[in-house]
């Protein structure tokens, strides 16, 4: 297929392209920036399409993949980092000082819920609240995956059940 060939398939698609783009942006300035860079892309990249193929599909998939792209870049450009080490409030309505000595019992009594845990499942449910995930637990402790999932199921059934007035007392759902 030539160069020219190509163009005039490519350009004959362009409506329903943007018929497309609008539906994914939902934008008309947006739609048509999305075209022009599907049509560019579509250029740039003409060697790697395979004559015999669906071309409206490997544009669509170029638009597809375009608009996903465009999309994370947004959302990763509109997300900062708060790197202050947040020792004030700024126009704070209620002052909030913690109680140490109630967060002293709480502690204490997670602390003796999970004691009264099976060793299986208090060894299995410690190790995932230090972060190793299911397929490290089943590992290490030389289980299967199923396992380690069930154990921790069970183990928070239970701490739920241990622990049911802090959850009525600070208002979660209880069930």
């Amino acid at each position: 297929m030539t160069q020219l060939e190509f163009s005039r398939i490519v350009e004959r698609e362009s409506f329903p392209l943007k018929h497309y783009a609008l539906q994914l942006t939902r934008n008309t300035d947006d739609a048509d920036d999305l075209v022009q860079e599907t049509m560019l892309k579509a250029f740039k990249y003409r060697s790697k399409f395979s004559e015999g193929t669906n071309l409206k599909g490997w544009l669509y998939t170029i638009m597809k993949n375009s608009f996903i792209n465009n999309y994370r870049r947004m959302m990763k450009r509109n997300t900062f980092i708060d790197t202050t080490d947040n020792s004030f409030y700024l126009d704070s309505a209620t002052s909030a000082a913690d109680n140490q000595g109630e967060n002293n019992f709480i502690l204490k009594d997670v602390a003796r819920a999970m004691e009264k845990l099976p060793s299986d499942l208090q060894k299995t449910f410690s190790m995932n609240l230090k972060g190793f995930k299911y397929h490290e637990i089943a590992d290490i402790l030389g289980i299967p995956i199923g396992t380690v999932k069930t154990r921790i199921f069970v183990a928070r059934r239970q701490l739920r059940k241990r622990l049911n007035s802090y959850a009525s007392h600070y208002g979660y759902d209880t069930n």
